[in-house]
């Protein structure tokens, strides 16, 4: 585990008006979503966070949205922009994946447009076959 940080999977713990702050305002994928679209993605996902053990600050969040069987979605991930360098992103992210691990999942997919070496440390890869894969909505922004 990362020293000085305590991670959770209690949607109880997590700083919701901080946790959209940080989506709303500094993450390129959710840019203006709404407090209630938010409440409404942390109500139907898996939701995990990172904190200060000293003070209980949360310094990141991330969700994942599965059916607990098969797949899952990994996304959401954040880290507070003045805890970064701190590897926070990569210990929750361990954490995420250490947590779906017995579920057995036969994929966990995830999007990113600046993360990849995180990722990659885990076992992510690009696609090998993308043409397979389909999206739709691509272009909307989401809200």
């Amino acid at each position: 585990m990362t020293r000085g940080i305590r991670f959770s999977s209690d949607p109880a713990d997590l700083d919701r008006e901080r946790v959209h702050r940080w989506l709303s305002e500094h993450a390129y994928w959710a840019l203006g979503r709404t407090r209630e679209a938010q409440d409404a993605a942390i109500a139907g996902s898996r939701n995990y966070g990172a904190y200060d053990e000293q003070t209980g600050e949360q310094l990141g969040y991330a969700r994942v949205v599965t059916d607990a069987v098969t797949f899952a979605w990994l996304c959401d991930v954040i880290v507070d922009p003045g805890a970064r360098g701190r590897g926070v992103g990569v210990g929750l992210v361990g954490f995420v994946l250490a947590d779906l691990d017995p579920l057995g999942l036969k994929r966990i997919a995830l999007a990113t447009g600046d993360a990849h070496g995180v990722y990659e440390r885990f076992g992510f890869e690009p696609l090998s076959n993308p043409e397979q894969w389909m999206v739709r909505g691509v272009n909307a922004v989401e809200r």
